[in-house]
């Protein structure tokens, strides 16, 4: 007999601000800064209106991280110290653009604390491989905000390597169970070749 699936935790909400609104990806290290003070405002003005409302935010790198990321290949593995260079430089890139978010969400009186993933996740073969998610949860169950971010991680296979805010996602979802995953961006769809991004999926079905 099949167990049945857990049910929505309620009130609990995903929202993922995509690298691509938070930042001009025509160009390296170069932020939004106005329109991440807005949405800053607009996620504290909703929290405000449903005092039921869990949140956990993500956020892309955008033209922070993905620069060195492309450069150095560090999705495919890091194993050189060139390599190991450029995933120093991702991470730095990465942490640069998190601590713009958080300035943001706290001046807009959000409770927020991030989770960098380079110093929780463990993978394996570009896979998760562990993530202890306690102290998020304790986060959540004190009425915080946690933010969590693209970002290197160490790798038992690869040496190192990227996980998406999307990778990130995909695993909170199966062990907190959320309500909705909002995904807000400036991009032409979903990719159905990503990191490449050359095609786009025609339709998303059930």
């Amino acid at each position: 007999m099949k167990a049945n699936p857990s049910p929505p935790a309620p009130g609990l909400q995903f929202l993922k601000l995509g690298g691509s609104l938070i930042t001009d990806k025509a160009h390296p290290h170069t932020p939004r800064p106005e329109v991440i003070a807005r949405l800053a405002g607009e996620i504290a003005s909703a929290r405000r209106s449903v005092p039921m409302m869990r949140l956990v935010l993500g956020h892309g790198s955008g033209s922070f991280g993905h620069t060195p990321a492309s450069q150095y290949g560090t999705r495919l593995g890091v194993h050189t110290p060139e390599q190991w260079q450029g995933f120093l430089e991702v991470w730095r890139e990465a942490a640069a653009l998190n601590r713009l978010v958080m300035d943001a969400l706290h001046a807009a009186g959000l409770p927020a604390m991030a989770f960098a993933p380079s110093a929780s996740v463990l993978g394996h073969d570009g896979r998760l491989a562990s993530w202890d998610l306690g102290p998020l949860e304790s986060a959540l169950e004190a009425g915080l905000v946690p933010v969590v971010y693209g970002d290197v991680i160490f790798d038992r296979v690869r040496g190192g390597t990227i996980f998406s805010t999307e990778d990130l996602f995909a695993h909170l979802a199966l062990a907190l169970h959320p309500q909705r995953i909002l995904l807000a961006g400036l991009e032409p769809g979903v990719w159905a070749d990503y990191p490449a991004c050359q095609s786009l999926i025609a339709e998303i079905t059930p």
